[in-house]
């Protein structure tokens, strides 16, 4: 893809916080394109920066613990940390929407659904009179496969399904048809089935209005359903970067590997062991030296304590980067 099919360009995002230890550097030097109508799933363990990601982007790190450092974030032609609150207020949510992890504490309980999805046309459509919100209210909730949508509209979130919520929350993002999506976990807490329902519909939906979106996830199989592309993070930092086939076909860093061996397989044997990556990810308190997935790798070798690997392009496309010093020798 060429330049002009960028939408949004992220270039040495570096984000920190105040702790009772000190500072800590959560996102390290983060680069990446989003092309317009593309799906770029973000994915790692807990702890690994997907989030805070998705907090930078939205400029809604909390206050005053949390800091970009350094970094650009261009869309539509300005950097969005140069913006004023004012200028930023008018993107987020028009613009560029999010639906957050967890829908109960998303939602203000005290609220009825109505109110608060009215809420978004009163921001962003301050002109709409109160039967075309309602209107557009129920057409959206409509669109997102909620039953008996007057009636939900006077409810209140404790009053529906993890499911229902879920799908409120992605009514409210889409409400005023943003040009990308941030998706953080938006399946976490659902069952398979209703999963699968959110992700058809945010897979339709999408089609319809012509948006990117930014899958967070740590789950691989939902990444497989969902993206074209497909960031791996560990410990702050992308460990590689590569379209979905790529990545199941020929990942190339260590900690990749790991992650598609540690999903189940249907032709296993019965009660086998499951893959396990041992260890865990380092403190942001305490990286190591050198390489930060070291002390887990199976491939490490003695220059791994000494060299920190920056991200190479592994074909001359730069459809696929990696950050790791013995990529050549690790193949499927």
């Amino acid at each position: 893809m060429g330049p002009s099919d960028v939408l949004l360009s992220v270039d040495h995002l570096t984000t920190s916080f105040d702790t009772d230890e000190g500072r800590v550097t959560v996102l390290d030097n983060i680069s990446f394109n989003l092309n317009h109508g593309e799906s770029l799933g973000i994915v790692g363990e807990s702890g690994c920066g997907k989030s805070v990601t998705a907090l930078s982007l939205m400029r809604l790190l909390p206050k005053p613990s949390g800091r970009i450092d350094k970094g650009s974030i261009e869309y539509d032609g300005n950097d969005l940390l140069s913006l004023s609150t004012k200028q930023m207020h008018k993107i987020r949510g028009k613009k560029i929407s999010m639906i957050f992890q967890e829908p109960m504490t998303a939602l203000n309980p005290v609220h009825r659904i109505g109110k608060q999805l009215g809420e978004v046309y009163q921001i962003h459509f301050p002109d709409m009179s109160a039967d075309e919100s309602y209107s557009a209210q129920l057409e959206m909730l409509n669109k997102v496969g909620i039953p008996a949508p007057e009636k939900r509209l006077r409810e209140y979130p404790h009053q529906l399904s993890g499911g229902m919520r879920q799908r409120v929350m992605i009514a409210m993002a889409l409400s005023c048809k943003p040009d990308i999506l941030i998706a953080d976990e938006p399946t976490t807490a659902l069952d398979v089935t209703t999963q699968n329902q959110i992700l058809e519909l945010m897979r339709e939906l999408q089609k319809d209005i012509n948006m990117s979106i930014i899958f967070i996830t740590h789950d691989l199989g939902v990444i497989a359903e969902m993206c074209d592309r497909v960031i791996v993070m560990y410990a702050g930092r992308i460990v590689e970067l590569a379209s979905v086939k790529e990545i199941y076909a020929r990942p190339r860093h260590p900690y990749t590997k790991g992650l598609l061996a540690s999903i189940p397989k249907l032709d296993s044997p019965p009660k086998s062991k499951l893959e396990v990556i041992e260890g865990l990810v380092p403190s942001l308190h305490d990286i190591p030296e050198g390489c930060r997935f070291r002390s887990r790798c199976d491939f490490k070798i003695d220059k791994c304590r000494k060299v920190d690997p920056i991200e190479e392009e592994i074909d001359d496309s730069n459809s696929h980067t990696v950050a790791c010093i013995r990529w050549r020798e690790i193949i499927q």
